[in-house]
Parts: structure tokens; C-alpha cells; sequence
């Protein structure tokens, strides 16, 4: 049996500790070996929830150890830090898997991408709504050509947080790359950019809400597809009522999904994937439903059954890439590609104009 890959993380918040460790640790093919994070408290957890971890302080010690102790480097610290720590490692000889956004600016991007192609290593982005179970959903209708031409299509990533609740990911410091258009828009871009190719024109609206808030809290962002389709991707923490997750209109039917893929809520309850366990299953009640001229809150269409949500496919993808085996799922050229959207969109707010790509 091939022994599991080496796996260092950097960075034990949110990220860190409920998406990747966990991903990590439950993948026959990944061992998490080494956790960097210079918070006595979050080196304790780590310790508690994966015995054997080694914890260190500084990335710089991962580095120095570089690829005879680690297989793989993930960096799931935040956002400003994604650069330079990924930059590091793949310096150092490491492979890297780097949460979303992968950087700032799609320049950034290209030249990480560049600078991974030179020295012949996996450069990977954390793009895991790509496994949602209502995107893996959508994807099989749209391949079986049940909607028909699509003509429109509708994503909502909304909240109800009346009150911010700070840190960096709601500071207005351009260096922090804070806010929802970085944050939730990552995945609604990328998830519209996989669907239906690169686009033609951006238009959006960003604005600071709540009382107190620094960066933006209720995005909208209107994309044209170069092959006709019209993408409208809502991301808000100021929804008090609401709207479907996807409503996707095409020439001979749509279909309306709401409410969110379970996995985030399973994994921050601390369930975990594992061999024969159900995992990223949602109640019938939950499906989406496929039809036309009547509204499915009103009973009309018939329900899809909703694929179960996958982020294990994820980090079996990159072990697979890793080995030779199998392809990157999330290439950086694919996040250059969303962020040049995220720039044109913020252009478009500044401007308030459409921005051509």
C-alpha cells in the first residue's frame, strides 16, 4: 500500500480548522503532519483534534524542512498572506494548495501560476463549492440538456448578519482583500465561470450597509457569457428574507433551488466524512425542483433528487495530481480567470459602468 502524502497546513482559523483539517485528515491518501499557528490556543485544538500533529510557529519552519518531511503545503491563512506564504513554498520546493482567493489581482495569480509551471509543481486553489451538492446537481442537469438553451442564471450566496462581526475578512484595508466581493463572490465567479465559460462584459453594485461596517456587505455583480448566457450572482450579509440558491432559466424548462449545501454546517458541528458514512445528503424536502410557467413554492415543477455535496473529491484530486494520476481540480490560471471579474467588477462599481472584458 503507497504510504499517504505529507500534508503541512498553515493556519488554524476558520479555514484551517474546519474545512481543510478535517478534509485532510479524512482522505485515505493524506496525512496531516504538521500545523502552523502562532495561537497557543488554536495549537492546543489542533493538537486535541489530530494527535501526532506537529505544531509550529512560523511557516518558515515548514519551509526549512521543505520536501524531505512534507508532500504537500496548504495555506489556509489569510487573504494578504496567500501570496507571499504560497510564493515561500513553492520556493522552497513544495507543492501548494492555496484557499480562495488565491491572491488579490489575477496579475498575482499568473505570476504564482507562472512561477509553479518553472519549477514543475502542483499549484491547487480551494474552490470546494465546485462540490457543493447543489452545483454537482445543477452540472448533471445542464450535461443531460434537461433545461434546454439556458438563457439565464441566477446564484445567491445571502445572510442575515444585521452586525458585523469584525476581523479581517470584514476590515476595509484594501491590503486585508476583505469583504464579500473576495470573499463569497470567489465562488459564485468561479461557479458561473465553470457553467458557462469566460465572459464578455461585468457590471456591479457594492455597497457598505450596516452601521459600523468597513468593506462591502451587499454585492451584485451582472455577467455576460461569450456564448449569450446572462449570470446575475447576488452576495450578501444584509438578506432578511432569503432568495433561492440557483434559479436557472433555460428555452424548455428551469429549475429553483434553496437553501444551503450541508457540509459546512456538518463540518463546524464537528461530523466528518468517513468510508460507508453518509456525507453532503439533504432531505427530500430540501431538493430543487425542475419545470416551467409555475413557481415551485406554489407546488410547480417536479424535485431533484440533489447529488450529496463532495468536498472529499476535493483533496482526492490533489493527491491524484500529486501522484501522476489525475488532473488539478482548480488550476491557478482558472482563479486568474475569476479574479480578472472581481477587478472588472470593482472598476464597474468606481465607474458605475459595464466593463468590458
Amino acid at each position: 500500500m503507497t504510504a499517504p502524502l505529507r500534508v503541512g497546513l498553515v493556519g488554524y482559523g476558520l479555514a484551517g480548522s474546519v474545512f481543510h483539517a478535517p478534509l485532510i485528515a479524512a482522505s485515505e491518501d493524506l496525512v496531516l503532519a504538521a500545523v502552523t499557528t502562532g495561537n497557543p490556543d488554536r495549537a492546543a485544538e489542533a493538537r486535541a483534534a489530530h494527535p501526532g500533529v506537529r505544531v509550529v510557529a512560523r511557516p518558515e519552519e515548514l519551509w526549512e524542512r521543505g520536501a524531505e518531511e512534507l508532500d504537500l503545503v496548504v495555506v489556509a491563512s489569510p487573504n494578504k498572506t496567500h501570496v507571499p506564504l504560497a510564493t515561500a513554498a513553492l520556493e522552497a520546493g513544495l507543492p501548494v494548495v492555496v484557499d480562495k482567493p488565491l491572491a488579490g489581482t489575477a496579475a498575482e495569480a499568473r505570476a504564482l501560476a507562472s512561477l509553479a509551471e518553472e519549477r514543475g509543481l502542483l499549484l491547487s486553489v480551494f474552490q470546494n463549492r465546485r462540490w457543493d451538492n447543489d452545483f454537482r446537481t445543477l452540472r448533471r442537469l445542464l450535461d443531460e440538456g434537461a433545461l434546454g438553451e439556458v438563457q439565464r442564471f441566477e446564484s445567491r450566496f445571502e445572510r442575515w448578519r444585521p452586525r458585523p462581526k469584525g476581523g479581517w475578512r470584514e476590515s476595509g484595508a484594501p491590503e486585508e482583500i476583505g469583504g464579500l466581493l473576495y470573499d463569497l463572490g470567489s465562488h459564485v465567479v468561479d461557479q458561473a465561470l465553470v457553467l458557462f465559460g469566460p465572459v464578455v462584459s461585468v457590471y456591479a453594485e457594492s455597497d457598505v450597509r450596516r452601521p459600523g461596517a468597513e468593506a462591502d456587505d451587499d454585492t451584485f455583480l451582472a455577467l455576460t457569457h461569450a456564448n449569450g448566457v446572462r449570470s446575475h450572482l447576488y452576495v450578501s450579509a444584509t438578506t432578511a428574507q432569503l432568495g433561492p440558491r440557483f434559479r436557472v432559466l433555460g428555452q424548455s424548462a428551469g429549475f429553483v433551488k434553496y437553501g444551503l449545501d450541508p457540509q459546512e454546517a456538518a463540518l463546524r458541528e464537528g461530523l466528518r466524512p468517513g468510508p460507508g458514512a453518509p456525507w453532503g445528503v439533504e432531505p427530500e424536502e430540501l431538493w430543487g425542483r425542475i419545470g416551467s410557467g409555475e413557481s415551485p413554492l406554489t407546488g410547480g415543477g417536479i424535485p431533484v433528487e440533489s447529488l450529496p455535496g463532495d468536498y472529499p473529491a476535493y483533496y482526492a484530486a490533489v493527491a491524484a495530481a500529486l501522484r501522476g494520476t489525475g488532473e488539478n481540480p482548480v488550476t491557478a490560471h482558472e482563479a486568474a480567470a475569476a479574479l480578472d471579474v472581481l477587478e472588472a467588477a470593482l472598476r464597474s462599481v468606481r465607474e458605475g459602468t459595464v466593463v468590458r472584458a
